[in-house]
């Protein structure tokens, strides 16, 4: 099939069914398989490979030519039901001199119940051992029986790393700002609490919380043309929502959805689709993909994908792609359907191909291209 220019390839697509656009628009390589539940992943430097979390609590590194490693000692033992286990890993920014990667993960409490906790320890030199593994984070109290624990993780580029947490499936909880539930929360490389975020020195308020109103927060991102937080979170049964969280806001969660509960019935608690005092998602799903990991891209490697926004998708089993102008986004269409498998997190790589894994039982390792 000859090239075809912008104009007549979207022609193209109207005539195709969405399986074929699929086919004819990307390339995949499966560079792994037998990946039990991966959560997430993250580049090392130098061509060093990939870390993988796996769900079940362990994390390896995947390197091309070699394969997947032994799990690395030194990981905190994880909460492993439900949606629980271990979760994001991220490195530090400072990683070439400290060696730091951190880690989400659930964390059991006294009583049965779990929170997510986030700690990071030093990476051995022959990557065979997380060292001195320190817990600086906790999500307080914990009330989680195995539901909506969120724990993406991003440092902004200016000092500080933001964690994403869900509200244990407690809706309530999001709205109360003496719990870390349903919360974003803003803390220093080293784990402590910034003096300047918003509730710091209130009376009866977390003075981690960023912003709050938040359901199940499933993947975030720095935008890396306007700099801000772009987080996604998912809806009930419906409303799936993107929002930009800023200083002190609240993003409305149960108070304002445009989601319904799984009965059929509204959120006992939601006053519409809007409430006074909260925020209006950037954009949102009526029907839930149930949104995972995103991914700006910003390489050069591939010009058709430049100021795109790739989004996974775990119950539509598939990768959306979006198209980005300023702070306006819209859905151009989805890729990888045809797989069949639930998306869990999608990254570009230093290389300029997304990687991408699939929460499956056999779960996989994806390197996706453009079609030539």
């Amino acid at each position: 099939m000859p090239l075809l220019s912008s104009r007549h390839w979207l022609a193209a697509i109207a005539l195709l069914t969405a399986s074929q656009v699929q086919a004819a628009e990307v390339k995949v390589d499966v560079l792994q398989n037998r990946l039990a539940h991966p959560w997430a992943l993250a580049f090392l430097p130098q061509d060093q490979g990939i870390l993988i979390t796996l769900k079940g609590g362990e994390l390896k590194r995947w390197q091309p030519g070699k394969g997947l490693s032994p799990a690395i000692r030194g990981v905190p033992k994880v909460w492993a039901q439900g949606q629980g286990g271990l979760l994001d890993v991220a490195l530090a920014p400072d990683f070439a001199q400290s060696r730091k990667v951190w880690l989400s993960f659930a964390e059991a409490g006294d009583d049965g119940k779990a929170g997510t906790t986030v700690g990071y320890g030093r990476l051995s030199e022959d990557m065979q051992q997380l060292e001195d593994f320190t817990v600086v984070f906790r999500q307080q109290p914990k009330l989680s029986v195995g539901n909506h624990f969120g724990g993406r993780m991003v440092f902004d580029g200016k000092g500080y790393l933001f964690i994403a947490l869900g509200e244990n499936n407690q809706r309530p909880t999001a709205q109360e700002l003496d719990k870390l539930q349903g919360k974003l929360v803003r803390l220093t490389q080293d784990g402590k609490v910034p003096q300047d975020n918003p509730f710091v020195g209130k009376a009866g308020v977390r003075p981690e919380i960023w912003s709050y109103g938040i359901r199940n927060p499933q993947g975030m991102a720095l935008n890396p043309w306007s700099k801000a937080l772009w987080l996604n979170e998912h809806g009930p049964r419906g409303g799936d929502e993107i929002n930009l969280p800023e200083a002190g806001k609240n993003y409305g969660w149960p108070l304002a959805t445009w989601g319904i509960n799984y009965s059929g019935l509204p959120i006992p608690e939601a006053k519409g689709t809007s409430a006074p005092g909260t925020e209006q998602p950037l954009f949102y799903w009526k029907d839930s993909p149930a949104v995972s990991g995103m991914a700006f891209y910003n390489a050069s490697t591939f010009p058709q994908w430049q100021n795109k926004l790739f989004i996974g998708a775990l119950k539509d089993k598939d990768l959306i792609q979006m198209s980005v102008d300023g702070n306006k986004v819209t859905e151009d269409g989805r890729l990888l359907g045809e797989r069949n498998a639930r998306i869990r997190d999608v990254r570009v790589g230093p290389d300029g191909y997304l990687y991408v894994l699939t929460d499956e039982t056999d779960g996989q390792l994806l390197k996706v291209s453009p079609a030539a």
